[in-house]
């Protein structure tokens, strides 16, 4: 490892920070088991910013056989909110497999959103609250990677 970091540094300026702890806003935990990935700080700034810090958490993030359609006699809202937030689960949804076929149904609504997509969107913002501190575990080994993943502190 020596010296391969000398080799690269001789072409680049390069600089040793250690082990990895952060990664584009995801926090690397290394277990036993292998490398948690999670992103809780950036789950907790969703649900702030989305102002639902005191709402009531859901214990799933979308009901079952939920029917969302493309609401022509619903309401319009302004969809910039819905947008962003889409975008930012979208994100999220890397270290978070439980949510992703929700965000994968949501963002099929981005262009024309209605009031019945917010609130689906919302429920998600709510399950999120209750699972902040989950990640997902790339395994040392090829072991299936078992769900969820509590985040070891320190």
């Amino acid at each position: 490892m020596s010296e391969i970091k000398l080799f690269l540094n001789e072409g680049f300026s390069i600089k040793d920070l250690g082990n990895l702890k952060y990664f584009l806003g995801m926090k690397v935990a290394r277990t036993e088991e292998g490398m948690v990935l999670s992103q809780r700080k950036y789950t907790l700034d969703i649900v702030e910013d989305a102002g639902m810090l005191g709402c009531r958490p859901s214990p799933i993030p979308m009901e079952q056989n939920l029917k969302l359609e493309v609401g022509k006699e619903e309401d319009r809202f302004d969809p910039s909110h819905y947008r962003r937030l889409i975008r930012r689960l979208l994100y999220l949804h890397a270290t978070r497999p439980d949510i992703a076929h929700s965000v994968s149904i949501l963002s099929q609504f981005v262009a024309d959103p209605r009031t019945s997509h917010l609130e689906a969107a919302t429920r998600v913002v709510r399950y999120l609250k209750v699972t902040a501190g989950q990640g997902i575990l790339l395994p040392k080994t090829g072991e299936t990677i078992s769900w969820p993943i509590p985040i070891p502190t320190g």
